[in-house]
């Protein structure tokens, strides 16, 4: 029965709710990522699998980043956990607003409009959610682990 009360407190506990996120986040970017870049996942998979793991990867985003600034922990730690909930959910927002604003300059400009300006695509949006956000995504993931690593570590007296 102490067992028991000890696991139900442990699972209860903010901080581990905060890594389990963290490492769910870990798994869907890594899904993602094996989905964009290994062409037999995206095969059997199926299209639908990149939408429903945008939307979780969005949401543990969101997760990550209120309970990042809910716990106190220590401050480095916090904003490297804060930078990553932010790439997580800045990915799909420049996704949609890549695709919104080259549709939206096309039907206000004209099919042709992005030959005309010279550039053959939306550029701000693509950039920011295909580079910016997944490296920033990588260093407030790194950042976190060896933070977090280094910290439980000198708690131990290591």
């Amino acid at each position: 029965m102490n067992l028991l009360k000890k696991s139900q407190e442990k699972v209860n506990n903010p901080s581990f709710i905060l890594k389990v996120i963290f490492w769910a986040l870990v798994v869907v970017f890594v899904l993602i990522v094996g989905y964009i870049m290994i062409p037999i996942f995206s095969r059997y998979i199926g299209f639908y699998f990149i939408i429903v793991s945008g939307i979780i990867f969005f949401l543990l985003g969101i997760a990550l980043i209120f309970l990042s600034i809910r716990e106190k922990i220590d401050r480095l730690l916090k904003k490297f956990l804060i930078i990553t909930g932010a790439s997580a959910i800045g990915i799909p927002i420049g996704v949609i607003l890549h695709n919104l604003f080259y549709a939206l300059f096309i039907k206000l400009f004209g099919t042709n409009f992005w030959d005309r300006i010279g550039v053959g695509d939306e550029p701000f949006f693509f950039i920011l959610s295909t580079i910016i956000c997944p490296i920033a995504f990588l260093v407030g993931t790194i950042g976190s682990m060896m933070l977090y690593y280094k910290i439980k570590g000198q708690r131990k007296g290591g």
